[in-house]
Formats: structure tokens, C-alpha cells, sequence
């Protein structure tokens, strides 16, 4: 089971995505986090190593054994700090055990949804502070939509109904907001060929484009953030400088040294 998750294309986008979290600094640490679509657990460690105590779900029964024996009796972290569960992310709300958590993390789950709104709102009804997602999204579409289509069922990292989705952007920017009062993108993104930086290119990419977004309960001061779904981001490559995507430039200084992220006419957004 772990082979389907341990191949290098699913260890080098899980190393970039969570290299890219820990630069954000978002506020994680000792809270409690619920992580939906946990899989096997490849990601619950960077929460864990935060002194987080973390409720992971997932829907996969395969899964959760595979979870389940490489957490066993580890000695990192004490047991009470993790509970895996299986359910449907859909059906959250009707799990009992499911309190309210301080965090959501949702990495790498809402486009293998059928019906990702209704995950949003209950996901959100269980968020108290901050909710950290991930998804696939659909590149060159920045209007309020959502594409839908099948996956294989049998491949234990897609959709278990076979169902699936690839949103705008501005579609998961707007269900955020109708739950939250602040919704966030990063101006970075991480440094990984599915994570694109410029978004106004013509030419859709290859593969897949992913994108991020913070939803919290408070405003959150950082300048590595930003209200809005950018045009242009960024790749952080040091604790002060970003490389600028493709035409802008070179010696504009980036968002790590305060500045903002600037469109093709200059106008800092």
C-alpha cells in the first residue's frame, strides 16, 4: 500500500509542499489540527513535531491500516497526540468523535470530491482559528468554476467514489469567504513544476496546477500573504529573497523583504 504513496514523484511533492508550509510561519504550533484526507500519513509529522495534537481522517480502510502501523508505538511523539479515523470527508459532520479543532489542514484532497462545497462548509463548521488547504486547480479559468470528472476508485490516492473536480481558483477563494472572514493566497508557491507562478500565461501548463489558500477566523499579519487570487508568485528561496517569475523584474525586490508582488504594468498588488 505505502508503494502507491512511496514512489519519488509523491516524496518530492510532499518534500516541496511542506518546505513551503514551514515558510509561512502560520500559527500551528501546540494547537489542535484536524488533517482531512490524511492517506497514510505522509504529512501529519510537520504538525506533530509542532507539539500539535492531531485528528487525522481518512476514508480508505487500506489506508488507515497503513497509517496505523507506521505510527505504531513510535517513539517521537507520545500516542495520545494522534487519532486516526476513518470517514468520509463528506460525511465529518456525522462523526461523533469529531470535535472542533483549532486548525483544518486539507492538503491534496478537495479535487478528488465530488461535491467539494459541502466538505468546505462542514470542514469549516469544525475550524475554530485557521484552515490550510491545497488542491488541484484548473489553470486558465479565473472565473467562479468548477470542472468535473471521473477517477479510478482502485487507486488508493484518488477519489473513493470515483467522482472527482478541478476548481478555479476563484471557486475555492469564494466558498473560503462565504466561511470565513479572512481567505489568503500565499505570494510564494512551492518549488515544484505543479505549483505555477506565473498565472497569465496563455499556454497551460503540463500536468497539474496546484494552488494554496489560508482561511482564518482573524486577520493574519504577514507579508507573505495576501487577500486577494494573484496574478504572479513567487519561489522563496532564502529567509529574505524570492526569484520573481518569468518577465518580471530580476531586481524587484520580492515579498521576503517587504515588497509586494508586482504585475506586468508594475503596480505593486
Amino acid at each position: 500500500m505505502t508503494a502507491a504513496f512511496h514512489n519519488l514523484r509523491y516524496l518530492r511533492i510532499n518534500a516541496r509542499r511542506l518546505e513551503h508550509l514551514a515558510t509561512l510561519a502560520l500559527p500551528v504550533e501546540q494547537r489542535t489540527v484536524l488533517e482531512l484526507g490524511a492517506g497514510i500519513g505522509d504529512l501529519t509529522s510537520f504538525f506533530l513535531d509542532r507539539g500539535c495534537s492531531v485528528t487525522s481522517v481518512e476514508a480508505r480502510s487500506e489506508n488507515i491500516a497503513a497509517f496505523r502501523a507506521r505510527y505504531a508505538e513510535s517513539p517521537f511523539w507520545p500516542a495520545a497526540r494522534l487519532t486516526i479515523i476513518q470517514a468520509d470527508a463528506a460525511a465529518i459532520d456525522a462523526v461523533p468523535e469529531l470535535a472542533a479543532h483549532q486548525v483544518v489542514f486539507c492538503y491534496g484532497l478537495l479535487y478528488h470530491l465530488d461535491d467539494p462545497a459541502v466538505v468546505l462548509r462542514r470542514a469549516a463548521a469544525l475550524c475554530t482559528e485557521l484552515m490550510i488547504l491545497e488542491t488541484v486547480v484548473a489553470y486558465g479559468r479565473e472565473d467562479d468554476a468548477i470542472e468535473t470528472h471521473e477517477e479510478n476508485p482502485r487507486d488508493p490516492t484518488n477519489s473513493v467514489s470515483g467522482q472527482a473536480c478541478k476548481p478555479s481558483r476563484r471557486w475555492v477563494f469564494n466558498r473560503l469567504r462565504e466561511s470565513f472572514p479572512f481567505v489568503y493566497m500565499p505570494r510564494t508557491q512551492p518549488v515544484h513544476d505543479q505549483f505555477p507562478l506565473d498565472w497569465t500565461s496563455r499556454e497551460i501548463p503540463p500536468g497539474r496546477s496546484r494552488a494554496i489558500f489560508v482561511a482564518s477566523r482573524q486577520p493574519l499579519d504577514s507579508l507573505l500573504l495576501v487577500e486577494r487570487v494573484p496574478d504572479l508568485q513567487f519561489h522563496r528561496t532564502g529567509p529574505n529573497q524570492t526569484v520573481p517569475a518569468s518577465g518580471e523584474d530580476s531586481s524587484c525586490p520580492g515579498p521576503g523583504v517587504g515588497a509586494g508582488v508586482r504585475s506586468r504594468s508594475g503596480e505593486v498588488r
